[in-house]
């Protein structure tokens, strides 16, 4: 079965590019990675959505809105990247402001991934905006140190009081707590490195 009847012509979007209302009293320069507040976009910070890079120099002296800033939300662009290695491509790039990239992801806006190096310090990121997800870096209150191997957490044992004949037992059962909070660090660590894989 079908509902349409009639032609119905449809508004298009640009492609790669997109088009943001921008913060009130805000200039933007052509290159600028550009982030979302409140549903406006403004020259990104630490921990915004990034949705793509301006296309042009824009000036909104107005309120919220008043003025559109037009991104391309996906893409090849060479950026400056903190201690970027020739080792580092495939690696996941983020920023801390509108101009700084970095590998690190704490507290960062993710960007994309380096596909090619070009020079130290410096390389080619394929970004892509609408393949991002609702995904969220686990926090590890485990305590654990994560070796990237998991570990063999032993026999059980019996008698953890700790005190006379069951002390080397209360040991034991400490050592393989210890084991199990490391697995739990490894865990979280691999689960945050396919997150920001799928992102």
């Amino acid at each position: 079965m079908t509902t349409l009847a009639k032609d119905s012509p449809r508004k298009y979007g640009l492609g790669d590019k997109n088009g943001f209302g921008i913060v009130a009293a805000t200039t933007i320069y052509e290159g600028s990675a550009i982030g979302l507040s409140a549903g406006y976009a403004r020259p990104l910070q630490a921990g915004d959505r990034f949705v793509g890079f301006a296309d042009h120099y824009v000036e909104n002296p107005g309120g919220a809105g008043a003025v559109n800033v037009t991104v391309s939300k996906r893409g090849e662009i060479q950026l400056p990247i903190a201690n970027l290695a020739i080792t580092d491509v495939g690696f996941p790039v983020y920023a801390s402001d509108d101009d700084t990239f970095t590998l690190t992801a704490t507290g960062n806006s993710y960007i994309g991934k380096v596909i090619r190096f070009e020079s130290a310090g410096v390389g080619m990121v394929a970004f892509d905006t609408t393949n991002l997800g609702t995904l969220t870096a686990l926090t590890d209150n485990s305590g654990g140190a994560a070796n990237t191997t998991l570990e063999a957490c032993g026999t059980a044992v019996t008698g953890v009081d700790g005190v006379g004949s069951n002390a080397a037992s209360k040991a034991d059962v400490d050592a393989r707590l210890t084991s199990i909070k490391n697995n739990f660090a490894d865990l979280a660590a691999a689960v945050n490195a396919l997150i920001a894989l799928a992102k």
